[in-house]
């Protein structure tokens, strides 16, 4: 009988991608459940996944927050019936607020904790529960705000990235048009639905370009027609669910710098543009950008300070000297030659059987 490993995760796309690529990485020798709030479900096939719903509210300074520790005590109650019923060996958390309640409960039960953290900057919760994990699973060891004194529970692993995003299929063509991919998410931001759109006119007068556009669903038929009327061939959307062949077709991306996303860009060896989200937790967006602009892989742009001219500049530059888009492609190759699906398989089996 194969021992249960249940595995904690937020209500975000990156944390559900997370959940669901270890899911898939270990399932053939775990039973695995994923636990997420109700944000998350809208993510989660339950066809394909044992899923349970923990619903920890944000801990935030208000009037209310008496009440949010009373529902945090009552859903660590819940979470103790949960993994004494479901007999969990192993907890897994990818991190946030809404793993409180299932760290609580698994070191009350004395159940092994496994933390995971994908971003440089590390995560409120996970360094709150260092002392009480076997060991936290990180993609470098310069992780800022690390205390020294866990340092021996810290293990290195390739980026934890989708099975499919390793299904590369690069086709060489010398008359392909330039395709540039926007990722701004399916929330949409306004510096990705406002801004970029009337810069991409102005350059593709210039150099002809392909349009791959990510955005808010309400603004898809807006860029749609505004790219046709402007003579520029493209692809709008708001969520796909096989956005690794979209990729697949892309020579440059525009996007934000969460850790899931810029490790599947980075593994496809496409060069991008990151627009951090300034108000990111711990301004960990930028400090993810910065792992890969100090690999000289991307050029990172500031939202808050964003020049248009200058932004411009920047594109008309990629596409008229590629010297440095070519080194920049050809430093991600490098960097991830080494990272295969087996490898990090092997790896993640690895770290979770040894102790």
């Amino acid at each position: 009988m194969k021992e249960k490993i249940l595995i904690s995760t937020g209500g975000s796309g990156g944390h559900v991608i997370l959940a669901t690529t270890i899911h898939d990485h270990i399932k053939i020798k775990y039973d695995v459940i994923i636990s997420t709030d109700l944000r998350g479900l809208k993510y989660l096939d339950s066809n394909n996944y044992k899923v349970f719903v923990v619903d920890t509210p944000k801990l935030i300074k208000s009037i209310l927050l008496p009440f949010v520790i009373l529902k945090v005590f009552f859903l660590t109650i819940k979470s103790l019936f949960l993994l004494k019923r479901e007999k969990i060996k192993i907890l897994i958390s990818t991190g946030g607020y809404m793993s409180l309640p299932l760290c609580l409960a698994a070191k009350i039960l004395n159940i092994k904790i496994f933390l995971l953290e994908p971003n440089m900057v590390i995560g409120r919760a996970n360094k709150f529960f260092l002392n009480f994990c076997e060991k936290i699973i990180c993609y470098a060891n310069n992780i800022i705000g690390f205390p020294n004194k866990f340092k021996n529970k810290l293990i290195i692993s390739n980026p934890l990235i989708r099975k499919k995003y390793y299904e590369k299929n690069f086709k060489e063509n010398v008359n392909k048009t330039f395709t540039l991919m926007i990722i701004g998410g399916s929330q949409g931001a306004q510096i990705f639905d406002e801004i970029l759109h009337k810069l991409i006119v102005k350059i593709a007068k210039i150099n002809v370009l392909k349009i791959i556009h990510q955005t808010n669903q309400k603004n898809v038929n807006f860029l749609k027609n505004f790219y046709l009327e402007n003579n520029i061939e493209n692809v709008v959307f708001s969520f796909e669910q096989n956005l690794n062949t979209l990729l697949n077709e892309s020579d440059l991306c525009i996007t934000r710098a969460g850790a899931s996303s810029l490790a599947e860009i980075a593994l496809l060896n496409i060069p991008f543009i990151a627009i951090p989200l300034p108000t990111s937790k711990d301004n960990h967006q930028l400090e993810n950008a910065n792992y890969y602009k100090n690999k000289d892989c991307c050029w990172i742009i500031n939202q808050i300070n964003f020049d248009k001219q200058k932004f411009e500049d920047l594109l008309l530059d990629i596409l008229k000297r590629n010297h440095d888009f070519l080194k920049k492609k050809k430093n991600l190759e490098n960097l991830n030659y080494q990272n295969t699906w087996n490898n990090v398989n092997q790896n993640l089996l690895k770290i979770l059987n040894e102790n």
